[in-house]
């Protein structure tokens, strides 16, 4: 054995957890009645999954109520009885609309690994009122990151309310999932939140330390039969716009109906292809406006449904805060000639994506972005493919090609924009316990005339363990560096971070568990004989209480050399302001404190302040949010944040307010109504969304969306729209 492979190996520990769980999942080929009642005979013969674990207030003892799942399927659907247990019944139910929250309410969640490789999973969750929801689980459930709520599928559910308990009948058709034809076992986990006993239980024993939908800690399902080859549906989801709109500050307006839709086509049991035409990415939900005090450019979440599905395959790549390859929310997104962020309209794509086989994972895309000459903006074919390698217990290998590029000559285009291409491979290590997680990548990027150097490299390694984490992360990206559809916050540094933690579990009723980090952020600039020119030495302490509440404290100190680049810095963000000096390195300390209550209580809030220097200055900030569930019918928040920003002259200083009041209302699990303000004066914005949406029928919805925009500065209507969207899913 070659001593690299010998170094890997030893890198690699795969600890198998003692405990064994599994059930029998009975075949059948009755009907069933999804009403919530558990009276179908077949019920009384299915073998339970029982015996839930505490995950929280601790993990070591059995839950204090039950709860019991069993399972029957056909040939052509998965049935689910749900028995689930409580001392009362003040259930709490945040709201009726489907993909809730499932944090701060009374629910149950199922994650099914279909392919038992421990990376990924499909949930299906209901609350005590039948509202549900499902979601797209990756990376293994390491992280929130690798939690997908927009995915949507069609599938049955209902419940029944009983004194201290209620029942749940689920039918999720097979052709939701995606599963070697001829299996004869998935790997499950189910996890529950009771309220009324400040409880969390699993299924399958998960540590504290550990996320409650990790996919490292999953007993068996087994089927009485092998599963058969999985019927290829065809969902077309075809959809119409009509929205009439008018730029206040130039006084022009403009009305336009467009059509266009999606088709969802399976290919085998493990495949999915997606086609869109004239797609509608319209803003029926607007993004959350975020104060920035950085330099650097802040991401915000993909929502279109096109590119949920298997949308790991394609965003995991690289470094997710630093040198992410693909980012899917550049694509319908260009740069006028005046440097603004407009719309780029998308003509049409397709993308494939899933399981070859029990270890190879294909995705594929290719999607045309349409010219606008007025705008010098290029019509670009955007094009990944990527390839991901099953390795040991939950590991493996991943490998992708990107090209980003324009077939036409325009007069506008420089030569260097006509094509960007990324080849890159990595290795993503987890442990069956997922005590040893990993990550190692070498990308390269090629434009014309330049394929010298050109590497964004990296490396990660993290210990888990109940009493002491560790990581540390490397990110070395070259100055010519660039991935047009990628998320790269900036080029030319080598960057390194490491986090030491050590957590207690203290005995205590009323204290769960309390913790102290440091976390030292060094960052160096190769370009400039490896000057440094940011660190940021942290120091937290957190308390998490057995209330569900949490307390945290924090200590920075920070070290910022302003470079030739950042000549024209204003932290205040006036444009005609005077910019601190550059070549110049800037030492400055802070403190924070941040407390969150409870979130199952009917008024909860959370709020922090952090005071200390900023750069040659002082900065002040307080954050809060508070939320009244008036259950299950509104759910009213307010969130503040204020950030006093304050230099000595002749720099500008400036007081920053973020204030975002929301209000959503459910008339029912199919009519909805959410309006949102927001208001920012460092956008210069308040902004007004309000959504009417009906969903007259399963993943079929009605909008009626108003959005308003005002300059606040100077008090001015600046922007305006009616949109009515009406979107049909049809399986044929």
């Amino acid at each position: 054995m070659t001593k690299p492979l010998s170094i890997l190996l030893l890198l690699i520990p795969l600890f198998v957890s003692g405990q064994n769980k599994s059930f029998r999942v009975t075949h059948t080929g009755d009907s069933f009645n999804i009403d919530g009642v558990l009276d179908e005979p077949i019920w009384d013969k299915a073998e339970s999954a029982s015996d839930f674990q505490q995950y929280f207030p601790t993990d070591s003892i059995l839950a204090q109520q039950p709860t019991e799942i069993k399972m029957v399927y056909s040939k052509t659907t998965l049935y689910i009885g749900i028995t689930v247990r409580s001392t009362g019944n003040d259930w709490v139910i945040s709201s009726l609309q489907r993909d809730f929250r499932a944090g701060s309410s009374d629910n149950i969640s199922l994650l099914f690994d279909t392919f038992n490789d421990g990376t990924n999973a499909f949930l299906f969750g209901v609350n005590p009122y039948g509202v549900r929801r499902e979601a797209l689980i990756s990376g293994g459930g390491q992280n929130l990151r690798g939690f997908t709520t927009s995915w949507d599928v069609k599938w049955k559910g209902e419940t029944k309310l009983y004194d201290n308990y209620y029942t749940a009948e689920l039918a999720i058709p097979l052709t939701s999932f995606k599963f070697k034809e001829g299996e004869t076992k998935w790997r499950f986990q189910s996890y529950r939140f009771d309220q009324q006993n400040n409880e969390r239980s699993v299924w399958y024993k998960v540590p504290q330390n550990q996320l409650i939908f990790n996919l490292a800690f999953m007993g068996d399902m087994i089927f009485e039969k092998p599963l058969g080859r999985s019927r290829t549906p065809l969902a077309l989801i075809p959809y119409i716009n009509a929205i009439t709109e008018r730029d206040l500050s130039t006084d022009k307006g403009f009305n336009n109906v467009k059509v266009g839709g999606d088709a969802k086509v399976a290919i085998g049991n493990g495949m999915n292809l997606d086609v869109t035409i004239n797609p509608d990415f319209s803003n029926v939900e607007v993004d959350a406006i975020v104060t920035n005090l950085t330099r650097f450019e802040i991401g915000l979440p993909e929502r279109r449904q096109f590119f949920v599905d298997n949308s790991d395959l394609f965003g995991s790549f690289g470094g997710g805060r630093d040198a992410n390859p693909f980012f899917s929310r550049r694509i319908g997104i260009a740069r006028d000639s005046a440097g603004n962020n407009i719309e780029n309209r998308i003509l049409g794509g397709i993308r494939l994506s899933g399981k070859l086989n029990e270890d190879w994972r294909l995705g594929f895309l290719s999607i045309q972005t349409d010219e606008d000459v007025d705008n010098a903006i290029a019509s670009n074919n955007n094009t990944m493919l990527a390839l991901q390698k099953k390795v040991f217990a939950r590991s493996n290998f991943g490998m992708f090609f990107i090209n980003k590029q324009s077939f036409e000559d325009y007069d506008f285009l420089e030569r260097e924009d006509e094509y960007n291409r990324v080849v890159g491979v990595d290795y993503n290590l987890a442990s069956a316990d997922n005590k040893w997680l990993g990550k190692f990548y070498g990308h390269k990027s090629f434009q014309p005339d330049d394929d010298e150097g050109n590497l964004s490299l990296g490396a990660f390694m993290a210990r888990n363990s109940r009493s002491f984490n560790f990581f540390t992360d490397w990110v070395h990206i070259d100055n010519d560096f660039r991935s047009d559809l990628g998320f790269i916050r900036r080029t030319d540094i080598m960057k390194v971070a490491t986090s030491a933690e050590a957590v207690f579990w203290p005995k205590n009723e009323k204290i769960n568990n309390y913790s102290f980090e440091l976390l030292p952020i060094v960052t160096w600039r190769p370009e400039l004989d490896y000057q440094k020119t940011d660190h940021a030495i942290n120091a937290f302490a957190g308390m998490e209480f057995s209330d569900q509440s949490e307390l945290s404290l924090g200590f920075t100190n920070d070290f910022t050399f302003l470079t030739a680049e950042d000549d024209n810095f204003v932290p205040a963000g006036d444009a005609d302001g005077i910019p601190l000096p550059n070549l110049q390195g800037y030492h400055y300390n802070s403190m924070g404190f941040f407390y969150e209550s409870n979130p199952a209580q009917v008024f909860s809030y959370n709020g922090g302040t952090t005071v200390g220097r900023f750069f040659n200055g002082n900065l002040f900030s307080v954050e809060a949010e508070m939320t009244l569930r008036i259950q299950p019918k509104a759910l009213i928040s307010l969130q503040v944040n204020y950030d006093k920003i304050s230099l000595p002259a002749p720099y500008p200083s400036a007081d920053f307010w973020l204030i975002s009041p929301r209000v959503a209302l459910t008339f029912s699990k199919s009519v909805f109504w959410t309006t949102l303000f927001q208001y920012s004066n460092q956008q210069d914005n308040l902004g007004i969304n309000s959504r009417l949406q009906w969903r007259f029928a399963p993943l079929s919805d009605l909008f009626i969306v108003y959005n308003d925009n005002y300059f606040v500065n100077q008090f001015a209507p600046r922007f305006r729209s009616l949109n009515l969207k009406f979107t049909y899913w049809l399986n044929i």
